[in-house]
């Protein structure tokens, strides 16, 4: 079973890493690191790093967004 999700997590990663270079999904890459911090401690940090920056992104997305909306 640990080697079931390990692989798993390694194929998710590798299709979110490609997705993320490509015009794709990122989610890939989020359930991969996922996988992966279960056996492995330093993923976890790797997955801190990633949702921390994408939760940056967003919030720096709605207020362009909202800027834009209230300029009009």
């Amino acid at each position: 079973m640990k080697s079931l999700c390990i692989t798993l997590g390694i194929i998710c990663t590798l299709i979110g890493t490609l997705l993320f270079i490509l015009p794709g999904s990122v989610l890939f890459l989020l359930a991969g690191l996922m996988l992966l911090s279960i056996d492995f401690p330093v993923v976890r940090n790797w997955l801190n790093h990633c949702q921390r920056s994408m939760r940056r992104g967003a919030v720096k997305l709605d207020s362009y967004l909202l800027s834009r909306k209230l300029s009009r």
